[in-house]
């Protein structure tokens, strides 16, 4: 694969798109996000907050953490945090950069201004639409499908911006579909360093950092703690123990970012995480665990295609799949050998439901980096799952096909269950 290559160029393009810094959880700082964004629109601090949203940014949004905000949670502590402290420029590190003293101001503003949230019926599955007032005058931002995707932004009734996304998200999916395993695997021969040196260089360092900070400190049910006293040091523990680590630091607070991958934080820490663990504890070259990072995205990337950012389905699942995947290619794997490792991974864990992002993520994580270790191991001992066993059918692209069917279409009435029981069952805590 040459770089004047359109598929090179394609698949460098998807990796610049996916691969951005987050702080905290990826919903609320997406509501963080329009807030601040709708903010910047009034002459003055917001009197009243209202938000719309889909099924799916209430379910990943009830029960984490608001970065830097001293451990308040939920919709409201985001949008509020977005208002009083966001910056919009940043995009998802939007409130990262708040003030220690943010806890005592939002917890002010939500007791003595109304900050509305309601579900709302629209069939895109991440949808935010926030309405601020202050006096006479309105800012009104909604956003679709992607984070910081904005196709609406109205002030005082007026339109400033108005964009149709699925004409957007058209060339996108168009440009997604381009994406085989096959051929990220060819790219990853082939691509020049230092078209994605920058890319993964900050992915190491935020993902690193913040995996070390998860089992340095005491945060969510420190699960990857957990796996290195009960199970030890050995590379496929530590593997799971940083991916973990760093979901619940990111979970329960943390301000550090994260890269994430897929629309999400957890796939970006899992996709990345087992493979650079692997490749620190058997010394393996820089660039070769480049090489391997590219993989590891571009393969969970790929099977979130057709699914979306948010379902029923949990998506490290596919991160898991995706960092065994990095692993084989790390130790020499080919195009085979990694195909394979996708397979034998999806087939042990496919149906691991998504309801919410909360501390349990962390060990959704561990179970899914295990996979595809585990994945990575049979291949390497001449086992393998074969088509017709489940939905596992012959060849990469069949199965991943079928399993993204179970995940778009199996599981929407899945999805839906989910947030009933969400809704019924509030979290102690919660301030929604």
């Amino acid at each position: 694969m040459q770089k004047t290559d359109r598929t090179y160029q394609i698949y460098l393009s998807i990796l610049k798109e996916e691969m951005q810094s987050a702080s905290g959880c990826t919903e609320p700082g997406a509501l963080a996000f329009a807030a601040a964004k709708a903010q910047s629109l009034l002459p003055g601090v917001a009197d009243a907050i209202a938000v719309r949203v889909s099924g799916n940014v209430m379910k990943n949004a009830k029960s984490v953490h608001v970065p830097n905000a001293g451990g308040l949670k939920g919709i409201r502590a985001a949008l509020v945090a977005g208002v009083l402290f966001g910056q919009y420029e940043k995009g998802l590190e939007v409130i990262l950069s708040m003030p220690d003293h943010a806890k005592k101001h939002i917890e002010a503003y939500l007791k003595t201004h109304s900050v509305t949230v309601s579900a709302s019926p629209s069939p895109y599955v991440l949808d935010i639409d926030v309405t601020l007032t202050k006096g006479q005058h309105s800012a009104r931002i909604r956003i679709i499908n992607h984070h910081t995707n904005i196709v609406l932004a109205e002030q005082d009734g007026q339109v400033l911006l108005a964009k149709d996304y699925v004409a957007d998200q058209a060339v996108d999916d168009h440009l997604k579909q381009d994406l085989t395993v096959e051929d990220i695997v060819a790219f990853a021969d082939h691509v020049d360093i230092e078209d994605v040196r920058n890319l993964l260089d900050t992915q190491i360092a935020n993902n690193m950092a913040i995996a070390e900070e998860g089992l340095a400190q005491d945060y969510g049910a420190n699960v990857g703690s957990v796996l290195l006293k009960a199970y030890g040091s050995h590379v496929a523990n530590q593997a799971k123990a940083y991916a973990a680590a760093a979901s619940d630091a990111r979970m329960s607070g943390s301000k550090l970012p994260v890269t994430i991958v897929a629309g999400s934080g957890n796939q970006g820490l899992t996709a990345s995480l087992p493979i650079i663990v692997y490749a620190r504890h058997h010394q393996i070259s820089r660039e070769r665990l480049y090489r391997a990072l590219v993989v590891g995205n571009l393969v969970s990337i790929h099977q979130k295609r057709d699914i979306g950012s948010l379902s029923a389905y949990c998506g490290v699942v596919f991160a898991g799949a995706g960092s065994g995947a990095g692993i084989t290619y790390l130790f020499g794997g080919d195009y085979n050998a990694i195909a394979h490792t996708i397979v034998n991974a999806l087939a042990i864990l496919s149906g691991m439901i998504c309801d919410g992002a909360k501390p349990s993520c962390a060990a959704k994580i561990a179970m899914a980096v295990e996979a595809g270790i585990l994945g990575h191991h049979m291949y390497e001992n001449g086992q393998e799952f074969l088509g017709g066993d489940g939905i596992i059918a012959k060849g990469i692209e069949a199965t991943l096909a079928n399993v993204t069917r179970l995940a778009r279409e199996g599981m929407r009435i899945t999805d839906e269950e989910i947030m009933r029981i969400m809704h019924e069952t509030p979290h102690p805590q919660e301030d929604v």
